[in-house]
């Protein structure tokens, strides 16, 4: 079942997309076949799928740090050939560099030309992120919250267009979990910047998305596309709704099962 919701003036697209790899025994692994779908500016869009359907692969062509087999990947509507940091990819494992300290870490990306504007950022990101006591320690003193709130916020401070988000509180307990949800939610306000967050929580979907893509188990293809409830607050307390009770219950029926073994 193909999908296609390219409109004009699109930030991203995705036309026809498939991905083949090739595993350690010289077999073809389809990963993705026949994927359709745009993503525009300010729009929130969360992918979720079974384990294994190609969802991260998705993030990783949009970064450009793959390449599709067949179809296009267009950002601004030309062929994403490497990465850039208007395009930014945030991991679900704490993607800082250990031998920097918080401070050095959020720092990475900027023009060092531009000293006095990157204190100016810097700071802001720090208090932003409630890091200001820990800017000179180092990650490893840091707990897993504190490491993402560090990679966001080095993602984020270079002004991406594009956060590609790979189940980043995915390792995080429920309640360091809702929190980083609302920091990211609150970092992307007003800023213009399009997200593509991958998650197996559909919880978090509904929670974040302004569209949700559902994909099927391998090869990953769009099952369906579903558009949240108007959400502005973003918390937990909509799922007593009904509408929100209705859209997860729909989501969770249509969520494929993986058979063990298969």
């Amino acid at each position: 079942m193909e999908i296609n919701l390219s409109m004009p003036s699109s930030l991203l697209d995705f036309q026809d997309v498939s991905k083949i790899f090739v595993d350690s025994k010289f077999r073809k692994i389809q990963s993705l076949e026949n994927i359709n779908f745009s993503a525009h500016q300010g729009e929130f869009i969360v992918i979720i799928g079974p384990s294994g359907c190609g969802k991260s692969t998705i993030l990783r062509l949009a970064a450009g740090l793959d390449k599709p087999t067949s179809g296009k990947v267009l950002y601004h509507g030309k062929p994403i050939q490497e990465p850039d940091r208007q395009r930014g990819l945030v991991f679900q494992s704490y993607s800082v560099f250990p031998w920097l300290t918080v401070r050095e870490n959020i720092a990475f990306g900027l023009n060092k030309s531009n000293s006095r504007s990157n204190e100016e950022k810097l700071s802001q990101w720090l208090s932003f992120t409630g890091l200001n006591e820990f800017a000179d320690a180092y990650p490893k003193t840091l707990s897993g919250g504190m490491r993402q709130r560090v990679a966001l916020a080095r993602t984020m401070i270079v002004e991406p267009e594009l956060l590609l988000l790979d189940e980043p509180f995915g390792a995080l307990d429920e309640p360091t979990r809702k929190s980083m949800q609302a920091l990211l939610l609150k970092a992307i306000a007003g800023s213009g910047c399009s997200v593509l967050l991958v998650t197996h929580d559909i919880s978090e979907a509904l929670i974040l998305a302004d569209r949700i893509i559902l994909m099927s188990s391998l090869p990953g293809r769009i099952l369906d596309i579903f558009i949240p409830p108007l959400n502005d607050s973003r918390t937990r307390d909509h799922f007593i709704t009904p509408d929100f009770k209705s859209l997860y219950d729909e989501i969770l029926e249509r969520f494929p099962v993986q058979v063990i073994g298969e």
